[in-house]
């Protein structure tokens, strides 16, 4: 029998959780995505992909972006695990609401520094590091 918990989640079962975090009823979520309770349903379950503009307003909804659904999903489906978020998981003093929000933080802030770094700016802690070499030159 396989661990489960040691696979990582599914686009399905990230959709699912963030959707549960948020506590929102799956009727009334499809509502709000605008589409239908049994597609939703089909999406969590991974019996569907959803289509970009689906995933686009599931996101929006889950008040974060298709990209790091994706990056999240993607991670999982190739067995990559920052370390990062294996320890978030291990630490048993967290509730698993705490788990999948911490989780968040730190794909949001990942994600806004490799953005950052895309368009040639630099991370704060890159601009804290430049300042204090500056300042140790002197």
């Amino acid at each position: 029998m396989k661990d489960d918990s040691a696979r990582l989640p599914t686009l399905g079962e990230i959709i699912r959780q963030q959707r549960e975090l948020a506590a929102v009823p799956m009727r009334k979520f499809a509502e709000m995505v605008g589409i239908s309770n049994p597609y939703l349903s089909q999406i969590e379950r991974n019996l569907r992909e959803p289509s970009e503009q689906v995933l686009e307003a599931i996101a929006e909804h889950l008040h974060t972006s298709a990209d790091i659904l994706s990056a999240q999903s993607s991670r999982a489906d190739s067995g990559q695990l920052p370390d990062v978020v294996a320890a978030i998981r291990r630490d048993g003093d967290l509730t698993k609401a705490q788990r999948a929000t911490l989780e968040e933080m730190y794909e949001t802030f990942r994600e806004v520094t490799v953005a950052k770094r895309r368009r040639g700016g630099t991370a704060p802690s890159d601009r804290a590091a430049s300042a204090d070499s500056e300042r140790d030159a002197d």
